[in-house]
């Protein structure tokens, strides 16, 4: 009997070091050490690193708003896009991030009519928006000085896939009646551009330079997905080594040349992340353990990790990944009071912050603006 007594009191006494212990370890040392750890150790699924996010207001829009692009040229001028939904249809939708408030811009030209802004992108000193107006596209172009200008497409396509530019090239690519079409502006005049046999629509498109351009393309020869290369010549298959029976959701190019690839490969049916980074050599590619995820919205954070919206497991708070390597963590947004649904639809790099723009349900509401931060400025 003493002896039942004396196990009972160690069992007891070594749980309450178990507890003590625990609760010495700060969430930023849990933090600390997942990112310090080597790659080689995947988090579970449920894992999630104790991460500050805060959230941001923004001025409503008509509900339910879509949002297209989240682009920051520093943490002074962030521009969110896309469309909220008036009585005779779309409308267009721009929001600035000046480094301390989201406002509503409506300075830009027809803002009033029907229609959407898309993708935006930094050319020198001007942004960029790609937006579709009763049916035909065009770039809106502002100046540094905030004057607005825009440059018409030379035809109308039944669907815009996608849109890039850099200083002394821009690209759209899209269908119309014929078949693919590769829109191509050099600064005065736009010219169409062939692609090679067998290419039947490109699905995106990306560029660093007016000569260094990739577009990843759906063919009808056999190869599925490809990913082509344009070199200020033509268009080419680049002969990246995707895996069989997949897609690209998007492409990261950086600057010092560093790529990164990634997409859904598909089994029976059943789809898996995969990631293809090229370092200037050769190709590696991993499968972080992310489902079927759509990393359309992967960017790289300021802490060179990869980092993407994922599907909540919480219907008041929103949920990110962050993928360093083969170890994936993540983290929660605040919690929403009410909130049944909260989709960050997009996030970009901010100087030494992450920045989300997307859209919270709050019960018996429509679908309305949201925005979150994850480090930066309190």
């Amino acid at each position: 009997m003493n002896g039942l007594r004396t196990l009972r009191t160690l069992r007891t006494v070594g749980f309450c070091v178990v507890i003590a212990c625990a609760a010495v370890v700060s969430p930023a040392a849990v933090v600390s050490s997942a990112a310090a750890a080597e790659p080689g150790a995947t988090a579970g699924p449920g894992a999630a690193a104790h991460v500050d996010w805060s959230a941001l207001p923004v001025p409503p829009a008509a509900a339910p708003p879509a949002v297209s692009d989240l682009a920051a040229r520093g943490p002074d001028e962030v521009w969110a896009t896309g469309s909220e939904q008036a009585a005779d249809g779309q409308r267009p939708m721009l929001y600035r991030w000046d480094g301390t408030a989201w406002s509503r811009d409506t300075t830009f030209p027809g803002a009033e009519e029907p229609g959407r802004l898309g993708k935006v992108q930094f050319v020198g000193e001007e942004t960029w928006i790609f937006r579709t107006r009763d049916g035909a596209g065009e770039i809106l172009r502002r100046s540094a000085k905030g004057a607005w200008s825009t440059v018409p497409l030379p035809q109308t396509l039944w669907a815009y896939q996608d849109f890039v530019a850099v200083p002394g090239a821009a690209w759209v690519v899209g269908e119309d009646s014929t078949g693919l079409k590769v829109l191509h502006y050099d600064g005065s005049r736009w010219t169409p551009q062939p692609t090679p046999d067998g290419v039947l629509y490109l699905m995106g498109i990306t560029a660093r330079t007016a000569t260094d351009a990739w577009s990843w393309a759906d063919t009808s020869t056999g190869a599925g997905t490809v990913v082509l290369h344009w070199d200020g010549t033509e268009w080419r298959d680049a002969k990246v080594p995707l895996p069989t029976n997949s897609n690209v959701h998007t492409m990261l190019l950086e600057p010092a040349g560093r790529m990164t690839i990634v997409g859904s490969q598909y089994t029976d049916g059943v789809g898996r992340t995969y990631l293809m980074t090229w370092n200037g050599r050769d190709w590696r590619t991993t499968y972080p353990a992310l489902g079927d995820t759509d990393a359309s919205a992967m960017v790289r954070g300021p802490d060179r990790a990869l980092w993407l919206p994922v599907r909540s497991d919480r219907a008041f708070q929103s949920k990110y990944a962050r993928v360093d390597g083969r170890r994936i963590t993540y983290s929660y947004g605040p919690e929403r009071t009410n909130a049944i649904l909260v989709k960050p639809r997009a996030l970009a790099a901010v100087g030494d912050s992450l920045l989300s723009f997307g859209t919270v349900e709050i019960y018996g509401s429509k679908p309305n603006l949201m925005s979150e931060r994850l480090g930066g400025r309190r």
